[in-house]
């Protein structure tokens, strides 16, 4: 193919992004604006050189596709061309169901970075912890590597085993954790009765039926109250995010529109370049809890449409947040079709909390900080005697030695069984904290 048959070929393909673009005001802001032919032909040439001159023949395909996913590449870490394989784990993802270590991980100077493992799955199992860097692979480095690599070299069949290399803050050491992929099917609604009256509900993910799960989680804490619910902690740390709309239905399952005056209703609103992109989601009629109080626990690992329901919670005070301050993804993608089966993950526009903060690199800020505090059991407790004589200070003593010669690694447990709160100080301080926030609210709100 020479050069002006690839001209040809690149214009008919901006024609056809033009006349079929997603709305009328896209297309006619592009025909406002010429096309770069220098840069055009500039493009053109460079298809040219390397279809004559590259050391492998290469397909049409291959380079246009390449080219897609290189310009979407440079805009931001969260646009990206989706090709069949992720256009169809995409829609498995947002359903519930996918394979692999259950990761949400973004690129941050080179290295891969957890944003936080999905609950119950391989990484969250295998003690993968928010705010990670990957810095290998097996035995690949993954400086070097695009996300998109990364992310395919960590996909596998089920069963099969990746060593992850990781830094972590406050470790002297890289620490090598190995995780078994598998098929990952999330529960993103769990709830337990803490205590008489007071329930707690954890949202790991936002997805299609999330908004439903956590209604019947609600229901069946005032079944197991006797229908005397005092109040709810909605836990959303180390929550990656997930579906917009899933967001704003979980929000308002909060929120009374008959109640609260303040920011016009809203639940969250979005703004971009164009007209079109501004979408103001409202609050309706209804509130699951009739107005009992709320804490919302978040942390660093808290993202995208965990920080719109703990932002609109927050703006409309109908909760406390409590914890960390949150990632701060506040950009909204949009996945556009290209075809039946690629399409375009593009960021569209940022997202606004109702009072119009925006949270992009910013997060959300507890109105309460408390940290992930380790306090230790009474017989646990440092004790200057009991801390002393042990067999470590004694004369002669023999140094432990590690049979496999590999650090181990705290993994952690999602499971809600284990929840008392007899000893959740110990267990979880940020969730006994906002157990003890509850019980106060509860107090004064009887109380007024």
């Amino acid at each position: 193919m020479d050069v002006a048959q690839l001209k040809q070929q690149l214009s008919c393909f901006l024609l056809y992004a033009t006349l079929m673009g997603p709305t009328s005001s896209i297309a006619a802001s592009v025909d406002e604006q010429p096309l770069p032919l220098e840069d055009v032909q500039r493009f053109t040439m460079a298809l040219s050189q390397i279809k004559s001159f590259y050391v492998k023949e290469t397909k049409d395909e291959e380079l246009f596709e390449n080219a897609i996913r290189g310009m979407l590449a440079g805009l931001d870490p969260h646009s990206d061309y989706l090709d069949k394989t992720d256009y169809s784990d995409l829609i498995s993802n947002t359903a519930g169901e996918f394979s692999g270590l259950g990761i949400e991980v973004g690129m941050e100077d080179g290295y891969i970075k957890v944003v936080s493992p999905i609950d119950d799955t391989p990484a969250a199992q295998a003690g993968v912890k928010p705010g990670d860097y990957i810095v290998r692979l097996d035995d690949k480095p993954v400086k070097g590597m695009s996300l998109r690599q990364a992310v395919k070299k960590m996909r596998g069949k089920r069963g099969q085993k990746i060593q992850l290399t990781i830094v972590r803050k406050n470790e002297k050491e890289p620490l090598k954790i190995t995780v078994v992929r598998d098929t990952i099917h999330i529960n993103s609604v769990k709830e337990k009765l803490l205590e008489d009256g007071y329930g707690y509900v954890r949202v790991s993910h936002f997805q299609e039926p999330t908004a439903s799960k956590l209604k019947q989680a609600i229901s069946k804490l005032k079944k197991q109250s006797k229908h005397k619910l005092a109040g709810l902690i909605i836990d959303l740390r180390n929550n990656p995010g997930g579906l917009l709309d899933s967001a704003i239905e979980v929000a308002d399952t909060f929120l009374d529109s008959k109640k609260i005056d303040a920011f016009k209703q809203l639940i969250v609103y979005t703004e971009g370049r164009i007209p079109n992109s501004r979408i103001d989601a409202k609050a309706t009629g209804g509130d699951e809890l009739q107005g009992a109080p709320i804490v919302i626990l978040i942390n660093g690992g808290s993202a995208s449409a965990s920080e719109i329901v703990a932002g609109a919670l927050q703006d409309h005070r109908r909760g406390i947040v409590l914890g960390t301050t949150s990632f701060g993804k506040g950009s909204v993608q949009t996945v556009l079709p290209l075809g039946e089966d690629r399409g375009v993950k593009l960021t569209t526009a940022l997202y606004y909390t109702p009072s119009g903060r925006s949270i992009q690199a910013k997060g959300i800020e507890p109105d309460i900080i408390v940290g992930n505090i380790k306090v230790p059991e009474p017989s646990k407790q440092n004790d200057w005697f009991n801390d002393f004589i042990k067999e470590a200070n004694l004369d002669g003593h023999l140094d432990a030695k590690s049979s496999s010669g590999k650090q181990k690694i705290a993994k952690q447990s999602n499971s809600l069984d284990n929840l008392n709160s007899k000893n959740l100080m110990h267990t979880d301080y940020q969730l006994y904290e906002a157990l003890n926030l509850l019980k106060g609210l509860n107090i004064s709100v009887s109380n007024s």
